[in-house]
């Protein structure tokens, strides 16, 4: 069932939708105070190992292979609001629980275990929200209106990438980093309040015989597996977020192990600066969100998700040559000290952002566009158990990588594996699609 708007032409008239607009813009920015202070704490507080660091992220991604299917079943019988809200409510309360255990004193007794388990239980609740979330939209607007609904829904994570990551490091800085995952766990209850406002009946008919578990996760990898469209997007988002993990897993504890001295200082100096370049690269993100629908439209929906799939491998070049990011300076803003390194990374990242966010934006409205509604949860679950099911994978990858053939050699691999991703696509029928296609039967 789709919902009226009053206005054909803009979401921003459609209340429902700038409800679940608002939560995510919210959730959004407060997430980056975790993406970046929980690696912090676990190598700065902690003193965390690459290995560590890869099982930290195994842990926060693995329910997606353990649990992803079931969800996607779950998500198609039960009203999708009340799985959402429940959702950010228990997520905000156990994210909650580390900066208590560090203002208690008890984080360092506790020890990474302690973060092990709480990403494990947050992750298996974050599956839950985002099958729901990108199952959600398409009952909210008209299918016509997908493209639209999914480029402001991302203009709004972007944005927040954008500001976030740059005053997470200087929050961090002050707070120290377990402090400031408090700031994330208010986020998600502001979240839930705010999807809590949204009005839509969701149609569930509890009287009707059911078919199987079993069945209902048949027919949603039958969905994806048998079309080749979709069936490649998986293996091209699927192989990058494998690397990009694996990448993203051993980043911080590579850059911090440049620093001159060692000591924390040194360490804080350069958890700031990564939160700078994220921000500042990420503008990119905004860029694509302006060009993502003009160059479907100009160059056909599929050759856009190709060649940005190339330019967000493409970006990763500079993390591989670039060296310390506190040594010899070549100017200083606001105290922060800027070497060539730094501005390398900023446009290296300045391009991942627009790749990412172009693809991002293009196939998933071509997903939820061929699919019908009944099958949105068990298609996004079945994308999703593919696509992130590699996360975990890639994390201890990036751990183990990192022990066993040094940071570097790691970084470079884990690079090079981001590039070819795009070849999924390129090789596929993704390649000629002009515009989005009608639903499958």
């Amino acid at each position: 069932m789709e919902s009226e708007t009053i206005d054909k032409t803009s979401l921003w008239h459609n209340r429902n939708f700038v409800s679940l607009w608002t939560s995510e813009t919210i959730s959004q920015f407060g997430s980056q105070f975790t993406g970046l202070a929980l690696p912090l704490t676990a190598v700065i507080i902690l003193g965390a190992t690459a290995a560590e660091l890869g099982i930290l992220g195994f842990a926060a991604t693995v329910p997606w292979l353990l649990f992803g299917l079931l969800v996607g079943v779950y998500v198609d019988r039960h009203h999708k609001k009340r799985i959402m809200v429940t959702s950010n409510i228990l997520r905000g309360s156990l994210l909650a629980l580390i900066p208590i255990a560090a203002v208690l004193g008890l984080i360092t007794r506790l020890g990474i275990p302690f973060l092990y388990g709480l990403t494990f239980l947050i992750g298996f609740l974050q599956v839950f929200y985002d099958v729901t979330y990108q199952s959600y939209l398409p009952s909210l607007i008209r299918r016509n209106e997908l493209v639209e609904g999914n480029s402001k829904l991302q203009a709004s994570a972007s944005t927040a990438q954008v500001s976030g990551p740059t005053i997470a490091g200087i929050v961090i800085s002050i707070l120290t980093a377990p402090i400031t995952i408090a700031i994330d766990a208010c986020s998600f209850f502001a979240s839930a309040l705010s999807l809590s406002r949204i009005e839509h009946e969701e149609e569930i008919d509890e009287t009707i015989t059911r078919p199987s578990v079993r069945s209902d996760i048949r027919e949603g990898l039958h969905v994806v597996l048998n079309d080749s469209r979709l069936r490649m997007i998986a293996g091209c988002t699927g192989t990058s977020n494998f690397f990009s993990t694996a990448f993203q897993t051993i980043i911080p504890l590579y850059f911090i192990l440049q620093a001159p001295d060692g000591l924390g200082v040194s360490k804080l100096l350069v958890g700031v600066t990564l939160g700078i370049i994220f921000s500042i690269g990420s503008i990119g993100a905004l860029v694509g969100v302006a060009i993502a629908t003009r160059t479907a439209t100009r160059i056909g929906v599929g050759p856009a998700i190709v060649i940005s799939a190339l330019i967000f491998g493409a970006g990763g070049l500079p993390y591989y040559l670039s060296g310390s990011l506190v040594t010899n300076p070549l100017l200083s803003v606001a105290g922060l000290n800027i070497n060539w390194n730094v501005l390398a990374l900023m446009a290296g990242n300045f391009v991942i952002s627009i790749g990412v966010v172009v693809y991002n934006i293009n196939q998933v409205s071509l997903r939820q566009s061929i699919v019908p509604i009944r099958l949105q949860g068990r298609m996004n679950a079945t994308m999703r158990f593919l696509v992130w099911g590699t996360i975990p994978l890639g994390a201890l990858a990036g751990g183990l990588l990192g022990t066993f053939l040094g940071l570097r050699t790691a970084v470079g691999i884990t690079i090079l594996g981001v590039s070819l991703s795009f070849l999924w696509v390129l090789l596929s029928p993704v390649r000629s699609l002009r515009t989005i296609p009608e639903p499958l039967e």
